[in-house]
């Protein structure tokens, strides 16, 4: 029994001396690494006679020992696969709503907008907002600034030169003098005849504009109808009349709408051709042919007021003519730029007989002089024109 067992001891003995071997094969690939460390394993030592296992904490082993690392740590795996990927998440709740720049031909009205948005006159250039909370606009703070200085004069330009003269023609010959004819009787004196009536006083007009005939009016002048003459046809380019003359001050309308009608274009006055100077009688003689479609059919409209002008419609208009019509964009061109500081004439937008358009029709602007257009449902000013 004795024997068996002690055969199996050294059975046993040798089996762990194999484990231990594989062990410190599998970790010799590691010397690198800091022994008696979590990562780098624990010595221990086996004596290889008496098969006691030492830790002697140190980083050799006695002489006639066996050098063993236990528990270090083994080759890196790879990689895992990649996990799938994870639900999307929620989308957010959405942002506020951006406020509004609004524009428009008159100050804002507390019914437009919402709190927070701006708006712009365009006709006073005068900035309004942000709208309050409580639904009303503050006061408007004007985009215009201040006029600049004026400019220094430009050199004058060198004089041109003169032309060469002309070649002498030559001399014709001289004629024959006939014979002197014989002095005839006198003849009696015949009586005296009646004194015709005195003729009217031609007005006297002086200056570079008087022109030709075309010197009754002058730009500026007072006109027949009470206006002021704004257009003189010196060159005859304009067979139907000679004069344009803008009604009187005491004759303009503050507030007129072009149209009651934002959905329908009427092609006779829409266009280049009615535009021109010379098209705005017949632009208004096509709007009141039109109904509503074109005008409102009641003085608070453009071409009816202009169309119904005389004195006294509307009350204090003082005018001796009732042919007054709505001006084209390019008559309207010439008021602005003919009166320029005389006529009582406002900053702001002055209706013209010219359509843009279905929804829209054509203004000048009396501040600073460019065109615009605006919905035909907009009040504007009205300053109505005759020609003769």
């Amino acid at each position: 029994m004795l024997r068996n067992l002690t055969s199996g001891s050294k059975y046993r003995s040798s089996l762990l001396l194999f484990i231990l071997t594989l062990i410190v094969g599998s970790v010799g690939a590691q010397a690198t690494v800091r022994i008696n460390t979590a990562s780098g394993g624990y010595l221990v030592c086996v004596n290889s006679k008496t098969k006691v296992v030492t830790h002697p904490g140190t980083s050799t082993c006695p002489k006639g020992n066996k050098k063993l690392v236990l528990g270090a740590q083994g080759v890196a795996g790879a990689n895992g696969l990649t996990g799938a990927a994870g639900i999307p998440g929620k989308d957010g709740a959405a942002g506020k709503d951006g406020k509004t720049l609004w524009n428009g031909v008159k100050d804002p009205e507390n019914t437009w907008g919402a709190p927070g948005d701006m708006f712009i006159n365009a006709t006073t250039k005068t900035l309004f907002g942000p709208k309050n909370l409580d639904g009303s606009w503050p006061a408007g703070v004007s985009m215009v600034g201040p006029q600049g200085p004026q400019g220094a004069q430009g050199p004058i330009g060198l004089p041109g030169l003169n032309g060469s003269s002309g070649g002498s023609g030559p001399a014709g010959a001289t004629g024959a003098t006939g014979a002197t004819g014989a002095t005839g009787a006198t003849g009696a004196t015949g009586a005296t005849g009646a004194t015709g009536a005195s003729g009217v006083a031609a007005p006297i007009v002086t200056g570079a504009n008087c022109i030709g005939t075309k010197c009754t009016y002058k730009i500026g002048d007072t006109g027949p109808g009470g206006g002021i003459i704004f257009f003189v046809d010196y060159n005859d380019q304009y067979p139907g009349f000679n004069y344009l003359e803008a009604a009187p001050t005491s004759c303009e309308s503050a507030s007129k709408a072009w149209s009651s009608d934002a959905t329908h274009s009427l092609l006779a006055v829409d266009g280049w051709a009615a535009r021109a100077v010379g098209s705005g009688q017949a632009n208004t003689t096509a709007m009141l042919a039109n109904g509503d479609t074109s005008y409102i059919a009641d003085t608070s409209g453009a071409a009816f007021y202009s169309n119904a002008l005389a004195s006294g419609v509307p009350a204090g208009c003082v005018t001796s003519k009732d042919d007054w019509f709505l001006g084209s964009l390019g008559e309207m061109k010439l008021m602005y730029d003919n009166l320029l500081g005389v006529g009582g004439f406002v900053e702001s937008g002055y209706w013209s007989s010219t359509e843009y358009g279905a929804a829209f029709a054509s203004y000048q602007s009396f501040a600073g002089g460019p065109q615009y257009v605006a919905t035909k449902t907009s009040p504007a000013y009205v300053r109505p024109v005759r020609a003769f």
